[in-house]
């Protein structure tokens, strides 16, 4: 009967005999060195495994009867608050005039700064005081309408501009919104610009968004600037809104929108009974986008991390060797001080 092999045979770690081994000071060094690669490889792969990605999916979007919300936040520097208005209108047909549930105008001086504070509800009474002359007399209606013009005017001469910021809900179907000088009257509107021509819509969009944020959205017409110089004209935004849904890794979700755009000037023409404005006007696409976040596997992470530290330490034990090998011979090279 044979003997049972021992189970150092299954030992495929060699080991140096004792009087083999010897420690250098160029070793410490490599083992530092590797010490301090292997925690900074460790450290790098574990906020990696930690780090959530995104994946994409698109289906058909099949909600109904649900609301679009739009977020607005837009500076007129030349335009006073007390000639601006929002409307808005949709397929539906549903028609909304100066939006004033949730839209605010914050008057800014010359130099941007806001200088006080106004509901849009406050100001429907002194921009839209014409459309009740039937309930007026008319001496009520050019009184009311010469102080307005006094005090545009005023603001204009200092310099005073408007932003305009708020909420929108609307239906959820084909429609358009615009800021403009549209709310006022006729007649007030061409003796305070003495003409469309005047009416200087240049605007800085500081956000404009269809719903909450997720990570990594991007909104492409926050912080855009457009002046205009010695001339007028109506800007539109056409915006394709894009259904989205963020998934985060705990399973909630976020219902939300993203969208693109095509921008789009047209100049006044002496001609033009349109007064200039800034146009909105959104359609929603029939797919919407899933963005699901996950996390990488937990045994992805070991098998990388054990090919990082192995390879590391074969890595720090070659060059330990070549350095010991590199030392050895120099040192062997050099005549010994003691012989001639």
């Amino acid at each position: 009967m044979g003997r049972i092999p021992s189970l150092k045979n299954f030992n495929a770690f060699p080991h140096a005999e004792d009087h083999l081994l010897k420690k250098t000071y160029s070793g410490a060094i490599v083992t530092i060195l590797g010490l301090i690669v292997m925690v900074t490889l460790f450290a790098h792969e574990l906020t990696f495994y930690l780090t959530t990605y995104t994946m994409h999916q698109m289906s058909v979007d099949l909600k109904r009867g649900e609301t679009l919300p739009i977020h607005i936040n837009v500076s007129f520097p030349s335009l006073p608050c007390e000639v601006l208005s929002v409307d808005a209108i949709d397929m539906s047909g549903k028609h909304e005039v100066d939006l004033h549930t949730n839209i605010w105008k914050l008057r800014l001086d010359k130099y941007g700064h806001i200088i006080g504070t106004e509901y849009l509800s406050d100001l429907v009474e002194k921009e839209h005081g014409t459309h009740d002359q039937e309930k007026k007399p008319e001496h009520t209606f050019n009184e009311d309408a010469d102080k307005m013009i006094k005090s545009v005017k005023l603001a204009m001469e200092n310099g005073e501009g408007c932003r305009v910021y708020g909420a929108l809900d609307v239906q959820r179907v084909a429609g358009n919104f615009h800021i403009s000088v549209h709310g006022l009257n006729i007649f007030v509107a061409n003796q305070i610009f003495d003409g469309s021509s005047h009416v200087n819509v240049s605007h800085v969009i500081h956000r404009l968004s269809f719903g909450p944020e997720y990570p990594g959205i991007h909104n492409p017409l926050d912080d855009t600037s457009r002046i205009l110089h010695d001339t007028s004209g109506t800007f539109k935004y056409y915006i394709k809104v894009v259904p989205t849904e963020y998934r985060y890794l705990s399973k909630g979700v976020l219902p939300t929108n993203q969208f693109s755009v095509t921008e789009y000037f047209v100049p006044i023409r002496p001609t033009d009974r349109s007064w200039p404005a800034v146009y909105f006007l959104y359609d929603l696409s029939p797919i919407t986008v899933t963005i699901r976040e996950e996390r990488r596997n937990f045994l992805h992470f070991i098998t990388r991390l054990c090919a990082v530290l192995g390879g590391t330490f074969a890595m720090t034990g070659m060059l330990d060797r070549w350095m010991y090998r590199i030392i050895e011979s120099i040192s062997s090279s050099k005549p010994r001080s003691g012989m001639r």
